[in-house]
């Protein structure tokens, strides 16, 4: 019966079914023969890898119905959308498209087995190609849309709509490959110079997107595109798409949907394979555990605070936009996928648009998937929050999640699938050890006890492991285990509990809307060192630094009326204090740097951000004496007194009383009935940080603890365990905590919610 029943053509869903109820019938059973534990993961690995060898012929027979069953069912029309940012997406949607081996396999991933995929990418990347971009455009990142629009090219569509066969398809996308990840540093002069310089032979694209293309290449020298464009470090395919977002005449959000769906028609993909979560151009901010606050994706994904991540904020440029198609998409789909990636800088960031986790949460009937990280990344998952030291487990990774996600995980995702690491052999994972990188591991239980269910697979590319040591998710494997999941996930298990997070009901995050695109910010501070008295050769110097430092205010650069570069031999600040080879000069208001600093790129930069720091201060004091104190003729030390300029008089970033405050906080005793003079006792003969040099230390401490070690080595105390049997520990660690806030709050006008605007 079991076979009639199979050749009249009943359900894939019955034939799944049948199979089951056979396979499970008996108390050892042939599921008894697959490797892993749950039912999930022994039939994603039985459909990975067949049946075990040498195992009885009946139950070869079942079990091979049963990966033939699974396989079997039909997803050409099921609607998937997947999360995430950069490599990790591009992978698994249809393998790494900026990778030299990928044109030569380039149909594979969730598109192969999912043809109606809609990917869904971060927009907070401000590196690279993008980072130049911004500085030029009010746009959105473009850099991962890119990336994952070449993956989302699809055979069939290169065969239906152009008419193309299997090898002239894989020239065509041999042909995209070299044109999207092309990259110039010196202006091109034409459009026929860099279809050249690509290499790629357009000839043999199809007339429409050969032509479609030329248009848009040769759109980025006309007045369409913003002048200058080209004359920046640019990798050609992001170009590509700014110039089909410029095709539309007027830069709104239509404008930016209409142009990725040009792209994506033109190369093959489907018009819809590649969203942005939102069309507002976007930051990411990034607050450690010690109170410090770093805005940029870039910068805190090379930050090495020694702190744990705190909590993840999103500062939008103007009130986000939500494109209809994403919040569509989402409401239809079938499977939902976060993809791997960057923990803080891929999936974290779309959720903290306005709309789309309430709309996944809202998906009540879609099966939805966390994709675990193979890797901790240092400075970003290797620190678990609770116990610094220890190694990261899954659960951490959930657990941030729902810290940095408003209302947490709750309906956000139900399955975790996670790489097993017993399939990787111990030297390769030594071998990451070397490079500070170690894996996330799994800890079932605990991944349980939150509600979730963890899904272990082999899913990692074999041929990437063997040619390069390098581990990391097969696009076809991944793309089979979510096939496998989708066709059984009526089988499986529903029983679940909600996680009760952290955080989840008493979160806070406020939406963030700034005053000034990137590139508006950037745009102002130029203006002000134009009417500075500064060479044109360190402005350049300056623009990059602030570009990268993207918490410093244009107003920073209202207390300085110039650079000096001062030769060594004309040098003659007093250097007993420190010895730091910078220093504001509040009597000309400019800001004097020795010029064989200039030589050395991160001894400038610490010299020119201690000396901007500085010069907030402008010119606060009126005078500053010390004293010796002495008794029965003996020095005791040495009183340092300071006396404030009358606030009517004084031309400085901080108000009164937050000058006060930082004077307070800089262990300066307040003397006298006008509140205008400090003092401050120096033991002996020890030595002291004036406030002036400290304002500036701290404030390039704060840019980029790197900056400074010796601020670092101060502020170390904030890493020990308090104890209880010395209070005068406590009272240090609250000093130092203290401070940090104030330059956060004060300084750099940043709450714990985000940016000033």
């Amino acid at each position: 019966m079991f076979f009639i029943a199979w050749r009249i053509g009943v359900t894939d869903r019955d034939r799944i079914s049948l199979c089951l109820e056979k396979v499970e019938s008996t108390t050892f059973g042939p599921l008894d023969l697959l490797p892993r534990r749950d039912l999930a993961e022994k039939l994603i690995e039985l459909v990975l890898s067949g049946p075990p060898e040498q195992i009885p012929r009946a139950a070869l027979k079942d079990l091979t119905e049963l990966a033939e069953a699974i396989t079997g069912t039909g997803t050409s029309d099921v609607k998937l959308v997947v999360f995430g940012g950069g490599t990790g997406l591009s992978n698994v949607v249809g393998g790494d498209s900026r990778n030299p081996g990928w044109r030569f396999s380039p149909f594979q991933g969730l598109k192969k087995l999912f043809p109606a995929t809609r990917a869904i990418t971060c927009i907070t990347d401000d590196g690279g190609s993008t980072g130049e971009l911004l500085k030029d455009l009010p746009i959105i990142a473009v850099g991962d849309i890119r990336h994952v629009l070449l993956s989302s090219v699809q055979r069939s569509i290169l065969k239906e709509k152009f008419g193309l066969g299997d090898s002239e398809a894989l020239a065509v996308v041999d042909g995209l490959y070299s044109l999207f990840n092309h990259r110039f540093s010196d202006r091109p002069e034409s459009p026929a110079e860099i279809i050249r310089d690509t290499g790629a032979d357009l000839s043999i694209f199809p007339l429409m997107m050969r032509e479609s293309l030329l248009r848009l290449i040769s759109l980025l020298f006309s007045h369409r595109v913003p002048e200058g464009l080209l004359k920046r470090n640019h990798c050609l395919g992001n170009l590509l798409i700014v110039a089909s977002i410029y095709l539309n005449r007027t830069l709104n959000d239509e404008a930016v949907i209409r142009g990725i769906q040009f792209v994506a028609e033109v190369i093959g993909a489907n018009p819809d394979a590649v969203l942005p979560c939102s069309s507002t151009p976007a930051q990411l901010q990034v607050l450690y555990s010690n109170g410090v606050l770093v805005t940029g994706e870039e910068k805190s994904g090379k930050a090495r605070r020694g702190y744990p991540v705190d909590r993840v904020f999103v500062r939008f440029s103007g009130v986000p936009v939500v494109p209809e198609k994403v919040i569509g998409a989402i409401k239809e789909a079938e499977i939902l996928i976060f993809a791997p990636g960057s923990l803080y800088t891929s999936i974290i960031p779309i959720l903290h648009v306005p709309g789309i986790a309430e709309a996944v949460r809202r998906n009540q009937s879609a099966l939805k998937i966390l994709v675990a990280n193979l890797w901790a990344q240092e400075g970003e998952t290797d620190l678990a929050r609770d116990e610094p030291h220890r190694r990261f487990y899954v659960s951490d990774l959930i657990r941030a999640y729902d810290r940095n996600i408003p209302s947490g995980i709750k309906d956000l995702f139900h399955h975790v699938l996670v790489l097993g690491l017993k399939d990787i052999p111990g030297s390769v994972i030594q071998n990451y050890a070397v490079e500070d990188k170690v894996p996330i591991y799994l800890d079932r239980s605990r991944v349980r006890e939150m509600g979730l269910f963890p899904v272990e697979a082999g899913i990692f590319s074999q041929d990437a492991l063997r040619e390069r040591l390098v581990v990391q998710h097969d696009p076809g494997a991944f793309a089979t285990a979510v096939h496998t999941l989708w066709a059984v996930k009526d089988f499986l298990g529903s029983e679940r509990h909600d996680y009760e997070g952290t955080i989840s009901s008493e979160g806070h995050f406020p939406l963030i809307i700034g005053r000034q695109s990137m590139c508006g910010r950037l745009h102002a501070m130029e203006r002000r060192l134009e009417e500075l008295d500064i060479s044109g050769r360190i402005k350049g110097r300056l623009s990059e630094i602030f570009w990268k430092h993207k918490d410093i205010m244009p107003a920073h650069l209202d207390f300085m009326n110039g650079l000096r570069l001062v030769e060594p031999s004309q040098w003659s600040r007093c250097q007993k204090w420190d010895n730091i080879l910078s220093f504001f000069d509040p009597l000309d208001g400019l800001v004097k740097i020795r010029k064989d600093v200039t030589d050395m790129s991160g001894a400038f930069e610490t010299a020119l951000l201690v000396a901007l720091g500085q010069s907030l201060l402008g010119n606060y004091t009126l005078s500053k004496k010390m004293r010796q104190v002495e008794e029965n003729g003996v020095t005791l030390g040495k009183t340092f007194y300071l006396e404030l300029r009358p606030e009517h008089e004084r031309k400085c970033f901080l108000s009164g009383d937050e000058l006060r405050e930082y004077l307070l906080l800089s262990r300066m005793n307040p003397t006298g009935e006008d509140g205008l003079v400090y003092s401050r006792l120096i033991n002996g003969i020890e030595g002291f940080t004036p406030p002036g040099l400290l304002f500036g230390l701290m404030y390039a401490w704060y840019l980029d603890n790197r900056f400074d070690v010796y601020t670092e080595y101060k502020m170390s105390i904030m890493r020990a365990d308090m104890s209880d049997l010395i209070p005068e520990q406590v009272k240090i660690f609250k000093r130092r905590k203290a401070m940090i806030d104030f330059f956060r709050r004060v300084v750099f006008r940043l709450d714990d919610a985000g940016g000033y605007g």
